[in-house]
């Protein structure tokens, strides 16, 4: 199933892509895409219903984020070689786990507002993971048990917040529209090859960043495992799982976002998303 939620923002109501890409509404059967409803139960409840007998919302409606008020919104650094490489860092021997604010998250088509104190916006194709049940201690080999869906993310990067600020990177990951996701969450029936699916955001109509999952350094399942080991997920927690080359601080010089700049991000199966940078008022 493709997830996503419509409407204003902050009135926003869950959906399903049917098989004619009619968005179908879901308000009837769940309030919302947020920690109480993003559960295998909630999935079942969806595939139970007779979905051509559900209203029709107008496609002209905004598309919001595919999820809302997530209790955690982890992240990784440096998990595809080539990027750590541009960035001059040595590849991680273990995963660099790091916060975004849940508060940054937005929708697959709202605008990315650059902060007023703000130089070095960069931009970070990637694909996240929601989990859908309590894990804990979780074995490599069931990891996927625990995965409710994915989805397209967009981990914008303030890099002197986040280099040189003091601290963890959680400063320069945060900003307040620093989290486009969506436009769907997909959940895994629908996806071919989780370990082999290409990644690419182009910057003004020019290819910027390319990458496949078959070259992160730490994959999807190692990744829940590693992160259970130290702390319990929760249903509803997102995890985005690393970027591949290609972005603005890697170039000689570094070419940061600049107001006008649009954004196009597309995951094999997961869909495409477009944003567009704006100053703040």
């Amino acid at each position: 199933m493709k997830l996503l939620r419509v409407g204003e923002k902050g009135k926003e109501k869950p959906a399903l892509l049917d098989s004619q890409n009619n968005f179908r509404d879901l308000s009837k059967i769940i309030s919302d895409f947020n920690p109480q409803n993003l559960n295998f139960e909630t999935l079942k409840k969806i595939k139970d219903q007779e979905i051509n007998s559900l209203p029709v919302i107008n496609k002209k409606e905004r598309i919001g984020p595919c999820i809302i008020n997530p209790s955690n919104f982890f992240a990784i650094g440096l998990n595809y070689k080539a990027h750590a490489e541009e960035t001059n860092s040595a590849a991680p021997k273990e995963p660099i786990v790091f916060n975004k604010s849940p508060n940054c998250i937005i929708g697959p088509y709202d605008d990315v507002v650059i902060p007023k104190d703000s130089k070095c916006l960069d931009h970070e194709v990637e694909i996240a993971l929601v989990i859908g049940k309590k894990a804990k201690y979780v074995d490599h080999n069931n990891a996927q048990e625990f995965v409710l869906g994915y989805c397209v993310c967009n981990d914008i990067s303030e890099r002197d917040w986040q280099k040189n600020k003091g601290g963890q990177w959680v400063k320069g990951k945060s900003g307040d529209t620093f989290g486009p996701i969506g436009p769907y969450l997909v959940t895994k029936d629908e996806i071919k090859d989780i370990f082999n699916l290409n990644l690419t955001l182009d910057l003004n109509g020019k290819r910027r960043q390319t990458g496949n999952t078959s070259l992160m350094i730490f994959n999807f399942n190692y990744l829940i495992s590693h992160i259970s080991q130290f702390m319990t997920l929760m249903p509803g927690d997102i995890i985005t799982t690393g970027t591949p080359s290609g972005v603005g601080m890697g170039m000689n010089p570094p070419d940061y976002l600049k107001e006008g700049d649009q954004m196009t991000l597309k995951v094999d199966f997961l869909g495409e998303q477009s944003t567009k940078l704006s100053k703040e008022n």
